[in-house]
């Protein structure tokens, strides 16, 4: 007969981190053309909640050290191969997948908000890169910007998708588990 035990998986630090992220974002994103001051903060917020992810990659707890999730492309390829068969393991922590999800969405964001600041150096004459890039890069920077934001949008909806399924497959609510921090140890 198996019992459950809760295990803490992901501490409040890093939960409080992830939902920050999501609203940063999403105000970002949605106020990308009327709302410059909304925009520019929710993007310093993004900025300021990378630092914050770097720094807890090294000192947090076990799940949310990058060396106890972070693997090569290939692990993370055979992982999804595995999960295409619905025979993929579970992971208390972060899954292969979800690892090299973490370090797109991570770098994703991260060149957004460089792009972002760029952006409103040259049309703005503002930020911290508005002493490097002339106002004469402004329309290239603005699609790139654009292009990058757009490029992180369709991870996060990866992302969304992936949670969906390896919840599916594996019975348990992981958005919930990033609500409270705790997941299933399955014991015989």
């Amino acid at each position: 007969m198996k019992s459950e035990k809760l295990v803490k998986v992901w501490d409040l630090p890093l939960r409080v981190f992830h939902w920050l992220l999501v609203a940063g974002f999403l105000l970002a994103y949605l106020t990308e053309d009327d709302f410059l001051v909304i925009h520019v903060w929710a993007g310093y917020l993004v900025l300021a909640l990378l630092i914050f992810r770097l720094i807890w990659g090294f000192m947090g707890n076990e799940y949310a050290r990058f060396s106890n999730f972070l693997c090569s492309p290939l692990k993370s390829l055979t992982y999804l191969k595995d999960l295409a068969g619905l025979k993929s393991q579970r992971y208390i922590g972060h899954n292969p997948a979800g690892a090299a999800m973490i370090a797109l969405l991570l770098l994703s964001l991260l060149l957004t908000v460089i792009s972002g600041l760029a952006v409103y150096g040259a049309d703005q004459g503002a930020g911290p890169l508005a002493f490097i890039v002339g106002s004469s890069y402004e329309g290239l920077l603005e699609e790139t910007h654009e292009l990058l934001a757009n490029c992180t949008l369709v991870l996060v909806f990866v992302h969304i998708l992936g949670v969906g399924i390896e919840s599916y497959i594996h019975r348990e609510n992981l958005a919930k588990a990033m609500v409270h921090g705790f997941k299933k140890i399955l014991s015989k």
